[in-house]
């Protein structure tokens, strides 16, 4: 996939210098870690090319583009993710900068998307490790050490993200883990008015992956909901969807054409390497993770990504304004 921006070295060393200047901890008082960073945008800190990357994103999608990459991010240097009975703790316990964090920060702002969140999820954090977890290994799960069968992020939840970016931290070089996308506007290609039709009814459920079912115990499966929404935003989960409680084979036959359409729609496939940061639509399309080549499984387990869901849009955040915790805008309170 092509790099929609290339830091120079010195824009990269410009960007970390202003982040830098972020010093509150956003997993222990977001509020304040919020507040400096709408300081650094409304004191016009953030430098120009930045600015400038983010503006022709918002024109690209507007020309519908649905995937960006940015090279050579700056990224925190002090602190590296190795615990994998509990990553997260470790990195409460020790991370002292926060670099990667106000990146995405200033990145959905200029972005006008806001972040969301889930309180169940890691308290409630607005930035996850996808990292390999011990007690996930072996599972369909982005806390793992497999590959991942193409979805939506959060497929079987009612609120999901407009957005997924994903931001490299250390992506062992030997290791050959792509991330492929499929824009939703090329599953629709392959299938006929009368199945788009079907698939556009809600005839169909996700069950939830593992570990939202630790970490909300009701949680089972999604009320059913259609394959197919709005113009051409996707939900599915491979492996995890099925059709519901039916027994017309029209219903099965038009799954059956949808799963097909998956294997013939075009893919976009990118290697993250150390400071990519990739952002793509999580409702209009679906993504994996493929692992091409894996020299030494004991290294790919260390590939660390900074991930962040957002909304398109303030308005379409707002219309979960129920759904939010208390004074923490975004975070669902499952």
């Amino acid at each position: 996939m092509d790099y929609i921006k290339v830091l120079s070295e010195q824009e990269k060393i410009e960007l970390f210098d202003v982040l830098s200047s972020v010093t509150a901890n956003p997993y222990l008082n977001y509020l304040s870690f919020e507040n400096q960073i709408n300081n650094l945008i409304e004191q016009e800190k953030i430098p120009y090319f930045f600015k400038e990357t983010c503006q022709n994103i918002i024109e690209d999608r507007a020309k519908g583009q649905a995937a960006h990459v940015l090279k050579n991010c700056p990224i925190d240097l002090d602190f590296k993710l190795t615990d994998h009975n509990n990553p997260y703790q470790q990195k409460l316990n020790n991370k002292n900068t926060f670099i990667g964090e106000s990146l995405l920060s200033v990145f959905s702002k200029l972005l006008d998307n806001p972040l969301l969140s889930y309180n169940n999820r890691f308290d409630g954090s607005f930035f996850a490790d996808v990292f390999s977890w011990n007690q996930f290994n072996g599972h369909d799960s982005q806390f793992g050490d497999t590959e991942l069968a193409l979805h939506n992020d959060r497929t079987a939840h009612d609120v999901r993200a407009d957005f997924t970016t994903l931001l490299g931290i250390n992506c062992p070089e030997k290791e050959l883990i792509f991330t492929s996308f499929i824009d939703g506007r090329d599953i629709l290609k392959h299938l006929t008015s009368e199945e788009e039709e079907i698939l556009r009814q809600p005839l169909f459920y996700t069950e939830f992956d593992i570990h939202s079912k630790q970490t909300t115990k009701n949680l089972v499966q999604s009320k059913q909901h259609p394959l197919i929404e709005e113009s051409h935003c996707i939900r599915y989960r491979d492996g995890w969807t099925s059709v519901g409680k039916t027994n017309d084979p029209i219903v099965k036959d038009a799954f059956i054409a949808f799963i097909r359409a998956l294997s013939r729609a075009e893919k976009q496939y990118h290697r993250l390497l150390k400071g990519d940061l990739f952002v793509f639509a999580n409702q209009q399309g679906l993504h994996s993770r493929t692992h091409m080549e894996i020299n030494n499984p004991l290294e790919a387990k260390k590939r660390w990504l900074l991930k962040t869901y957002s909304f398109e849009s303030m308005q379409t955040a707002k219309k979960f304004s129920n759904r939010y915790v208390i004074d923490k805008f975004g975070c669902v309170n499952d």
